[in-house]
């Protein structure tokens, strides 16, 4: 039985360029088998409904993506459990990159649209959002970030900064064959965030060719507590669950909370960003 203080996380591990029908199959599957694991949140990757890859995705029938998330958020419902999944979603000005926060009820709570694109498809095609991420689970406050976004410390540390202990990091790094490689030998494409911190990060990342063969994506997830150690670590290009528990004390944010302190003339500026971004941050995404 877990204390007060302590949550059981899950990070699912999937096939980013499968059709939409494959992805909620296996979205239903995993939020199943985390409940029944007893997690009390589930993360997928990044636009694990609609798939990553754009030459399938843009295509998709808005209702069939509705249909999806609805699925989706029935069987959160179903297994009381609180579950992030991704999408990609065609807006009045072209697409954004989505993470939907559906809590234990089966209610889309959060959204958060992801900044900065990647990948020459992504950009064509998308546009950034223009906020950050500050939620609750229950009575925890969490952030997120997208794939790309973990490059840029000011969307995750802002948000730490108004009390996040939690980083949900939702992510596709499929890439050529040969920078995949290069990104798996000289670390991770998701860089540990506990070390400019002191928050916990969780990592869902894809698997998977393209159907061209030509992109791969190689796996690598994770769950880090605020130092920056493994909790658990997933393998390589295989489809899997990894779950941690998760002791909330240990997210004491010191780093950040130094941050906000020194230099001393900086104070006031992250005091006005952090009320920005909270008044910005239970917007949900219009079409």
């Amino acid at each position: 039985m877990l204390n007060a203080k302590s949550i059981q996380i899950s990070c699912v591990q999937m096939h980013w360029a499968k059709s939409i029908e494959f992805n909620l199959e296996k979205t239903l599957h995993y939020i199943q088998a985390a409940a029944e694991y007893g997690s009390r949140v589930v993360l997928f990757p990044e636009a694990n409904l609609t798939s990553y890859y754009f030459p399938y995705a843009v295509k998709l029938d808005p209702a069939k993506i509705r249909d999806a998330l609805d699925r989706t958020c029935e069987a959160t419902r179903k297994n009381n459990i609180w579950v992030i999944v991704g999408s990609i979603k065609k807006t009045s000005d072209r697409y954004l990159n989505l993470a939907h926060v559906i809590n234990p009820q089966g209610n889309i709570v959060h959204e958060y649209a992801k900044v900065n694109m990647a990948g020459s498809d992504e950009k064509k095609y998308c546009r950034g959002g223009n906020k950050l991420s500050l939620f609750e689970i229950d009575g925890i406050l969490c952030t997120l970030v997208i794939c790309r976004d973990g490059r840029h410390p000011e969307l995750y540390r802002i948000p730490a900064m108004a009390g996040a202990q939690i980083l949900f990091h939702p992510s596709c790094s499929s890439d050529s064959i040969e920078a995949v490689a290069w990104k798996r030998t000289s670390g991770r494409a998701q860089q540990p965030v506990g070390p400019n911190t002191k928050i916990f990060h969780c990592v869902a990342n894809t698997i998977g060719q393209s159907p061209d063969g030509k992109q791969t994506s190689s796996g690598g997830s994770f769950i880090r507590e605020p130092a920056g150690l493994p909790l658990v670590e997933a393998g390589y290009y295989r489809e899997e669950m990894i779950t941690a528990v998760l002791d909330i004390d240990r997210a004491d944010r010191s780093y950040i909370l130094d941050s906000m302190e020194h230099p001393p003339f900086l104070k006031k500026y992250w005091h006005e960003m952090i009320e920005d971004m909270k008044s910005r941050a239970d917007i949900l995404v219009k079409g």
